[in-house]
Protein backbone atom coordinates (compact mmCIF):
# COMPACT_ATOMS: atom_id res chain seq x y z
CA UNK A 1 0.00 0.00 0.00
CA UNK A 2 1.45 3.48 -0.63
CA UNK A 3 2.05 5.52 2.41
CA UNK A 4 0.28 8.96 2.52
CA UNK A 5 1.87 10.59 0.00
CA UNK A 6 -0.95 9.86 -2.39
CA UNK A 7 -2.89 11.79 0.48
CA UNK A 8 -0.46 14.75 0.89
CA UNK A 9 -0.34 14.84 -3.28
CA UNK A 10 -4.38 15.07 -3.33
CA UNK A 11 -4.51 17.57 -0.62
CA UNK A 12 -2.02 19.97 -2.87
CA UNK A 13 -3.99 19.66 -5.84
CA UNK A 14 -7.65 20.18 -4.05
CA UNK A 15 -5.78 23.00 -2.22
CA UNK A 16 -4.95 24.62 -5.94
CA UNK A 17 -8.75 23.67 -6.98
CA UNK A 18 -10.57 27.17 -7.61
CA UNK A 19 -13.50 27.54 -4.83
CA UNK A 20 -16.99 27.82 -5.91
CA UNK A 21 -18.39 31.45 -6.38
CA UNK A 22 -19.51 33.55 -3.00
CA UNK A 23 -22.67 33.49 -4.82
CA UNK A 24 -23.22 29.94 -4.37
CA UNK A 25 -21.76 29.83 -0.78
CA UNK A 26 -24.28 32.32 0.08
CA UNK A 27 -27.41 30.33 -1.94
CA UNK A 28 -26.58 27.78 0.68
CA UNK A 29 -26.25 30.09 3.95
CA UNK A 30 -29.76 31.34 2.95
CA UNK A 31 -31.14 28.07 2.44
CA UNK A 32 -29.89 26.39 5.50
CA UNK A 33 -32.64 29.28 7.37
CA UNK A 34 -36.12 27.40 7.21
CA UNK A 35 -37.68 30.58 6.85
CA UNK A 36 -36.17 31.41 3.46
CA UNK A 37 -38.62 32.77 0.76
CA UNK A 38 -38.52 32.36 -2.54
CA UNK A 39 -37.52 36.30 -3.02
CA UNK A 40 -34.50 35.86 -0.27
CA UNK A 41 -32.99 33.28 -2.63
CA UNK A 42 -33.87 35.35 -5.92
CA UNK A 43 -31.77 38.05 -3.90
CA UNK A 44 -28.93 35.60 -3.87
CA UNK A 45 -28.92 34.19 -7.20
CA UNK A 46 -29.58 37.73 -8.72
CA UNK A 47 -26.23 38.81 -7.87
CA UNK A 48 -24.82 36.30 -10.34
CA UNK A 49 -26.16 36.65 -13.73
CA UNK A 50 -23.92 33.56 -14.99
CA UNK A 51 -25.13 31.19 -12.25
CA UNK A 52 -28.98 32.77 -12.88
CA UNK A 53 -28.77 32.11 -16.82
CA UNK A 54 -27.28 28.41 -15.66
CA UNK A 55 -30.60 27.57 -13.51
CA UNK A 56 -32.87 29.21 -16.04
CA UNK A 57 -31.35 26.66 -18.41
CA UNK A 58 -31.80 23.82 -16.43
CA UNK A 59 -35.34 24.84 -15.19
CA UNK A 60 -36.41 25.43 -19.15
CA UNK A 61 -34.85 22.03 -20.26
CA UNK A 62 -36.55 18.79 -21.81
CA UNK A 63 -35.45 17.58 -17.76
CA UNK A 64 -37.79 19.48 -16.21
CA UNK A 65 -40.71 19.42 -18.61
CA UNK A 66 -41.99 22.92 -17.14
CA UNK A 67 -44.93 22.97 -20.30
CA UNK A 68 -44.25 26.87 -20.09
CA UNK A 69 -41.60 29.31 -20.15
CA UNK A 70 -39.59 30.22 -16.83
CA UNK A 71 -38.35 33.36 -17.16
CA UNK A 72 -37.83 34.27 -13.59
CA UNK A 73 -35.98 32.44 -10.76
CA UNK A 74 -38.65 33.36 -8.32
CA UNK A 75 -41.26 31.96 -10.24
CA UNK A 76 -39.18 28.37 -10.46
CA UNK A 77 -38.42 28.40 -6.49
CA UNK A 78 -42.35 28.55 -6.29
CA UNK A 79 -42.68 25.85 -9.10
CA UNK A 80 -39.77 23.98 -8.04
CA UNK A 81 -39.40 24.68 -4.19
CA UNK A 82 -36.52 25.90 -2.16
CA UNK A 83 -34.25 22.98 -2.05
CA UNK A 84 -34.27 21.77 -6.13
CA UNK A 85 -33.16 25.32 -7.03
CA UNK A 86 -30.68 25.06 -4.90
CA UNK A 87 -29.51 22.06 -5.88
CA UNK A 88 -29.73 23.24 -9.25
CA UNK A 89 -27.20 26.20 -8.03
CA UNK A 90 -25.02 24.22 -6.47
CA UNK A 91 -24.42 21.31 -9.18
CA UNK A 92 -24.06 23.85 -11.66
CA UNK A 93 -21.11 25.73 -10.06
CA UNK A 94 -19.60 22.45 -9.03
CA UNK A 95 -19.50 21.19 -12.53
CA UNK A 96 -17.72 23.96 -14.02
CA UNK A 97 -15.34 23.84 -11.62
CA UNK A 98 -14.42 19.51 -12.92
CA UNK A 99 -15.87 19.67 -16.24
CA UNK A 100 -12.67 20.22 -18.14
CA UNK A 101 -11.10 17.73 -20.16
CA UNK A 102 -7.67 18.76 -17.69
CA UNK A 103 -9.23 16.77 -15.12
CA UNK A 104 -9.23 13.41 -16.94
CA UNK A 105 -6.14 12.05 -17.58
CA UNK A 106 -6.85 8.25 -16.72
CA UNK A 107 -10.64 7.84 -16.55
CA UNK A 108 -12.57 8.63 -20.10
CA UNK A 109 -14.31 12.05 -19.30
CA UNK A 110 -17.55 11.05 -21.38
CA UNK A 111 -17.73 7.61 -20.06
CA UNK A 112 -17.22 9.09 -16.15
CA UNK A 113 -19.63 11.76 -16.91
CA UNK A 114 -22.16 9.29 -18.35
CA UNK A 115 -21.81 7.24 -15.35
CA UNK A 116 -22.06 10.29 -12.86
CA UNK A 117 -25.87 11.10 -14.62
CA UNK A 118 -26.94 7.42 -14.60
CA UNK A 119 -26.78 7.42 -10.78
CA UNK A 120 -28.50 10.29 -10.78
CA UNK A 121 -31.06 9.89 -12.84
CA UNK A 122 -31.69 6.35 -11.51
CA UNK A 123 -31.28 7.65 -8.08
CA UNK A 124 -34.17 10.19 -8.59
CA UNK A 125 -36.48 7.45 -10.24
CA UNK A 126 -36.29 5.34 -7.46
CA UNK A 127 -36.81 8.20 -4.76
CA UNK A 128 -39.98 8.96 -6.96
CA UNK A 129 -41.33 5.29 -6.82
CA UNK A 130 -40.61 5.21 -3.39
CA UNK A 131 -43.33 8.22 -2.96
CA UNK A 132 -39.95 10.68 -1.88
CA UNK A 133 -41.74 14.27 -1.98
CA UNK A 134 -41.82 15.68 -5.44
CA UNK A 135 -39.33 18.89 -3.64
CA UNK A 136 -37.15 16.37 -2.31
CA UNK A 137 -36.14 14.21 -5.35
CA UNK A 138 -33.74 16.60 -6.77
CA UNK A 139 -31.48 15.88 -3.54
CA UNK A 140 -31.16 12.57 -4.96
CA UNK A 141 -30.43 13.82 -8.03
CA UNK A 142 -27.99 15.79 -7.41
CA UNK A 143 -26.30 13.56 -4.65
CA UNK A 144 -25.73 10.71 -7.38
CA UNK A 145 -24.40 13.02 -9.75
CA UNK A 146 -21.70 14.75 -7.95
CA UNK A 147 -21.03 11.38 -5.80
CA UNK A 148 -18.12 10.43 -8.01
CA UNK A 149 -16.20 14.00 -7.50
CA UNK A 150 -13.23 12.68 -5.51
CA UNK A 151 -12.34 10.83 -8.42
CA UNK A 152 -11.27 13.62 -10.41
CA UNK A 153 -8.39 14.80 -8.05
CA UNK A 154 -7.05 11.03 -8.35
CA UNK A 155 -7.47 11.57 -12.35
CA UNK A 156 -5.23 14.63 -11.93
CA UNK A 157 -2.98 14.46 -8.90
CA UNK A 158 -2.53 10.50 -9.53
CA UNK A 159 -3.05 10.11 -13.04
CA UNK A 160 -0.39 7.18 -13.45
CA UNK A 161 -1.01 5.94 -10.65
CA UNK A 162 -4.84 5.66 -11.13
CA UNK A 163 -4.28 3.89 -14.17
CA UNK A 164 -2.31 1.10 -12.64
CA UNK A 165 -5.06 1.25 -9.76
CA UNK A 166 -7.88 0.64 -12.59
CA UNK A 167 -5.84 -2.46 -13.78
CA UNK A 168 -5.17 -3.96 -10.35
CA UNK A 169 -8.98 -3.84 -9.95
CA UNK A 170 -10.05 -5.54 -13.57
CA UNK A 171 -6.57 -7.84 -12.81
CA UNK A 172 -8.08 -9.19 -9.85
CA UNK A 173 -11.50 -8.75 -10.12
CA UNK A 174 -11.83 -6.63 -7.12
CA UNK A 175 -13.76 -3.30 -6.77
CA UNK A 176 -11.98 0.38 -7.53
CA UNK A 177 -12.67 1.35 -4.22
CA UNK A 178 -11.00 -0.92 -2.61
CA UNK A 179 -8.06 -1.31 -5.08
CA UNK A 180 -7.28 2.19 -4.31
CA UNK A 181 -6.83 2.15 -0.93
CA UNK A 182 -4.50 -0.91 -1.72
CA UNK A 183 -2.65 1.19 -4.07
CA UNK A 184 -3.08 4.93 -3.31
CA UNK A 185 -3.34 5.04 0.54
CA UNK A 186 -6.11 6.85 -0.40
CA UNK A 187 -10.10 6.09 -1.82
CA UNK A 188 -12.30 8.65 -3.90
CA UNK A 189 -14.35 8.82 -0.78
CA UNK A 190 -11.69 10.39 1.17
CA UNK A 191 -10.84 12.58 -1.82
CA UNK A 192 -14.43 13.75 -1.91
CA UNK A 193 -14.54 14.42 1.58
CA UNK A 194 -11.27 16.78 0.84
CA UNK A 195 -13.24 18.44 -1.91
CA UNK A 196 -16.14 18.63 0.03
CA UNK A 197 -14.11 20.23 2.81
CA UNK A 198 -12.37 22.98 0.79
CA UNK A 199 -15.30 23.73 -1.23
CA UNK A 200 -17.49 24.07 2.59
CA UNK A 201 -19.72 21.84 1.00
CA UNK A 202 -22.48 20.12 3.54
CA UNK A 203 -25.37 18.10 3.69
CA UNK A 204 -26.81 14.94 1.58
CA UNK A 205 -24.28 15.82 -1.20
CA UNK A 206 -21.46 16.18 0.97
CA UNK A 207 -22.43 13.21 2.70
CA UNK A 208 -22.69 11.34 0.07
CA UNK A 209 -19.44 12.07 -1.76
CA UNK A 210 -17.80 11.14 1.48
CA UNK A 211 -19.83 7.78 2.60
CA UNK A 212 -21.28 6.01 -0.50
CA UNK A 213 -19.07 3.04 -0.21
CA UNK A 214 -18.97 2.92 3.29
CA UNK A 215 -22.94 2.95 4.44
CA UNK A 216 -22.35 0.42 7.25
CA UNK A 217 -20.58 3.28 9.16
CA UNK A 218 -22.31 6.06 8.32
CA UNK A 219 -24.61 7.52 11.35
CA UNK A 220 -25.48 11.00 9.45
CA UNK A 221 -29.12 12.17 9.11
CA UNK A 222 -29.31 11.60 5.03
CA UNK A 223 -28.56 7.56 5.30
CA UNK A 224 -31.85 7.57 2.75
CA UNK A 225 -30.18 9.76 -0.11
CA UNK A 226 -26.81 7.63 0.90
CA UNK A 227 -28.17 4.03 0.15
CA UNK A 228 -30.47 5.14 -2.34
CA UNK A 229 -27.30 6.64 -4.65
CA UNK A 230 -25.25 3.27 -3.34
CA UNK A 231 -27.96 1.39 -5.09
CA UNK A 232 -28.12 3.46 -8.30
CA UNK A 233 -24.11 3.08 -8.21
CA UNK A 234 -24.21 -0.76 -8.57
CA UNK A 235 -27.13 -0.16 -11.39
CA UNK A 236 -24.98 1.77 -13.50
CA UNK A 237 -21.97 -0.35 -12.88
CA UNK A 238 -23.58 -3.76 -13.26
CA UNK A 239 -25.34 -2.32 -16.62
CA UNK A 240 -22.13 -0.72 -17.97
CA UNK A 241 -23.99 2.70 -18.24
CA UNK A 242 -21.01 5.16 -18.76
CA UNK A 243 -17.74 3.89 -17.14
CA UNK A 244 -16.61 4.88 -13.87
CA UNK A 245 -13.27 2.43 -13.46
CA UNK A 246 -15.42 -0.10 -11.31
CA UNK A 247 -16.14 -2.79 -13.19
CA UNK A 248 -16.16 -5.37 -10.34
CA UNK A 249 -18.83 -2.99 -7.66
CA UNK A 250 -19.38 -4.60 -4.39
CA UNK A 251 -22.71 -5.96 -4.34
CA UNK A 252 -25.43 -4.22 -2.29
CA UNK A 253 -26.28 -5.84 0.67
CA UNK A 254 -30.13 -7.02 1.24
CA UNK A 255 -30.41 -4.73 4.34
CA UNK A 256 -30.16 -2.22 2.04
CA UNK A 257 -33.06 -2.59 -0.16
CA UNK A 258 -35.07 -3.64 3.02
CA UNK A 259 -33.72 -0.13 4.92
CA UNK A 260 -35.64 1.09 1.62
CA UNK A 261 -38.40 -0.47 1.51
CA UNK A 262 -37.73 -2.18 -2.00
CA UNK A 263 -37.20 -5.09 -3.97
CA UNK A 264 -33.95 -5.92 -5.82
CA UNK A 265 -35.97 -7.04 -8.70
CA UNK A 266 -37.14 -3.17 -9.32
CA UNK A 267 -33.65 -2.46 -10.71
CA UNK A 268 -34.59 -4.65 -14.25
CA UNK A 269 -37.43 -2.08 -14.79
CA UNK A 270 -35.21 0.75 -14.94
CA UNK A 271 -33.14 0.43 -17.68
CA UNK A 272 -35.36 1.87 -20.36
CA UNK A 273 -36.28 4.96 -18.55
CA UNK A 274 -32.88 5.58 -16.95
CA UNK A 275 -31.77 5.54 -20.67
CA UNK A 276 -34.64 8.27 -21.53
CA UNK A 277 -33.71 10.19 -18.07
CA UNK A 278 -29.36 10.14 -19.20
CA UNK A 279 -30.79 12.00 -22.50
CA UNK A 280 -32.86 14.58 -21.12
CA UNK A 281 -30.12 15.08 -18.14
CA UNK A 282 -27.42 15.91 -20.50
CA UNK A 283 -28.39 19.67 -20.24
CA UNK A 284 -26.28 19.33 -17.02
CA UNK A 285 -22.79 18.89 -18.65
CA UNK A 286 -23.38 22.28 -21.31
CA UNK A 287 -23.83 24.59 -18.54
CA UNK A 288 -21.12 26.75 -20.19
CA UNK A 289 -22.80 26.63 -23.84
Amino acid sequence: MADSDGARRVREYVGGMPSLPTTVSKVLEVCNNPKTSPVDLDRVIQLDPVLMGRVLKLINSAYYSMGTQVTSIVRAIIMLGVNTVKNLALSSAVLDRVSSKKDFRALNMDGFWRHSLCVGVTAKLIAKRRGIDPKGVEEYFASGLLHDIGKIPLNTALADEYVRTMSLADRERISLVASERRELGIDHCEAGGVVAENWKLTGAIADTVRWHHNLEEYSGEYGDVLRTVAVADFFANREGIGFSGNRYPDKVSPETFSLLGIEKSVLEELEEPVIAEIEKAKVFLKLGG
